[in-house]
């Protein structure tokens, strides 16, 4: 079948015209506006999170500030053998660890348990003086809460007059390790779990409500909605934020820790954030804390392929 000279002029006359660039289309110059606003975050991104990746390379020198960071001497893995032989930045690297994973294990699932039960209140004067109240911690920074924190737990402090009252003694939380430990979950997850309840508040009101509707006439209870509605309406966003998680686990917040920590309980609490200003700044180790955290960098760079490898399995990953 031959094809119409018309058609084979149009075709021709197509093919001739040279590709529009994407800068020069109607949908950039839409989206100008957005494509501006989004400048900043691209800087913010190339100066602070790209270009210090440079510095770097002192991981692999004896630095020293008269040297610079190019004229230092290679040394090559030294500073990592030093790094794993040392037997304070192995329990170091321990505490992190489990510091971390018991933040993702135990704080994890507050903020959704939190944003459930926000969307199953029909008082709304009632929900939005919850959610202020547990929001309001996550604004103050760990200087303050710390402070609270340290006061309330203090020998002194309320919960061991209310103790000794009760018991006749007091208990030093802040200066045993288990208590210790305890306090550093709870003051996070009263800190940040609020803010965070946010996120799934968002995808809750995605869900269709009349599939509640449909399972109420079904015959199925509040628990049974939750779990066969509610849970996989939102695992999507639990997937997501499970994996930015990951990303973080060997990120125990400085301030948190520092302001919360002591000499007494230095055997659990003193991290790499910690340790990297105790040896860094302070002391001028920069090539052994430029090592540490570029451990600390590969190994949560490892954990986000390891758990979005596994959420793909069950067709929710990120990437």
């Amino acid at each position: 079948m031959k094809a119409n000279p018309t058609e084979e002029v149009g075709l021709l006359t197509n093919a001739s015209k040279p590709t529009r660039r994407f800068w020069q289309t109607q949908r950039f110059k839409t989206n100008m506006p957005l494509w501006l606003m989004f400048v900043p975050v691209i800087l913010f991104y190339l100066v602070f999170k790209y270009a210090p990746m440079a510095g770097l390379v002192i991981a692999f020198k004896n630095y020293t500030f008269y040297e610079g960071v190019w004229g230092s001497q290679w040394v090559g893995l030294d500073n990592f053998k030093m790094l794993f032989t040392q037997a304070q930045s192995l329990q170091i690297i321990r505490n992190t660890l489990l510091l971390s994973v018991l933040s993702v294990v135990v704080a994890f699932p507050f903020p959704i348990i939190l944003a459930i039960m926000l969307n199953e209140v029909r008082k709304k004067w009632f929900q939005k003086t919850v959610q202020t109240l547990v929001y309001l911690p996550h604004f103050f920074s760990w200087v303050i809460v710390g402070g609270l924190v340290v006061t309330i737990f203090a020998q002194s402090g309320v919960v061991n007059v209310l103790l000794e009252r009760l018991t006749g003694q007091s208990f030093a939380f802040l200066f045993h390790e288990s208590s210790w430990v305890a306090i550093f979950l709870g003051s996070g997850i009263w800190k940040d779990a609020g803010f965070s309840a946010i996120i799934y508040l968002a995808a809750l009101t995605s869900i269709d409500p009349s599939l509640y509707e449909a399972a109420s006439m079904d015959g199925a209870g509040k628990w049974k909605q939750i779990r066969h509605i509610t849970l996989p309406g939102i695992a999507p966003t639990i997937v997501i934020m499970l994996i930015l998680a990951m990303g973080r686990v060997m990120e125990v917040g400085f301030d948190q820790v520092y302001v919360l920590q002591n000499s007494i309980v230095s055997g659990i609490s003193e991290v790499i954030s910690t340790y990297i200003y105790a040896i860094g700044l302070q002391g001028g180790q920069f090539s052994l804390t430029a090592a540490l955290g570029m451990f600390e960098s590969l190994v949560a760079f490892v954990l986000v392929l390891i758990t979005n490898a596994v959420a793909r399995r069950f067709g929710k990953g990120l990437w």
